[in-house]
């Protein structure tokens, strides 16, 4: 809250408030758990809390497929079930065709721009994998992020900016926010 604070009361030219609240993989029921107190706390500080869950934007994605496609998805999976490339790389199409994920998020910040006491919380990153990881979807929508911004990160922190998604992917390091935690 200490790096939020100060992002708030001091402007970077460059600076956007995204912060990556960076825990273990094995945390991640513990953090689900906790989220509703720390939303309550925020609160209580004089935030008004906003929650993103990735999970539920990707099922509207998905449900909101044309009837044909979905059908299609499903005659697929019936003829090889154990194709798990093909699945993938069909959902993956999905979420990211007209960059499907990443204009749900930026509604939402929109939505929010100029409350000065608006927070997002981004939740259930780990329902990106296999499909993407979240710093594609930071970069896309570099200089929109115009509230303070955490995201849930299930990952290891190797460095200063660099990652490890889930802890199993590389490490990546093209991410532009604040890590802490990790």
């Amino acid at each position: 809250m200490h790096r939020i604070k100060a992002g708030r009361d001091f402007a970077h030219a460059s600076f956007e408030p995204i912060f990556y609240l960076v825990f273990s993989p094995q945390a991640l029921l513990e953090v689900k758990r906790q989220t509703p107190a720390w939303e309550a706390r925020l609160a209580n500080d004089g935030w008004e809390v906003q929650r993103f869950s990735i999970a539920e934007a990707i099922r509207a994605i998905l449900d909101e497929q044309p009837e044909f496609i979905r059908d299609l998805w499903q005659r697929q999976d019936a003829k090889a079930p154990l194709d798990w490339t093909k699945t993938n790389n069909a959902l993956t199409g999905a979420i990211t065709k007209n960059a499907a994920l990443a204009s749900r998020l930026e509604q939402q910040l929109e939505r929010m721009e100029g409350n000065t006491n608006a927070i997002l919380l981004v939740t259930d990153l780990e329902a990106l994998h296999p499909y993407l990881r979240i710093g594609s979807i930071e970069g896309h929508l570099l200089g929109r992020f115009n509230v303070p911004t955490i995201f849930f990160y299930p990952g290891v922190r190797t460095g200063k900016t660099r990652l490890k998604f889930l802890g199993f992917y590389p490490e990546d390091g093209n991410y532009r926010s604040v890590h802490v935690g990790g």
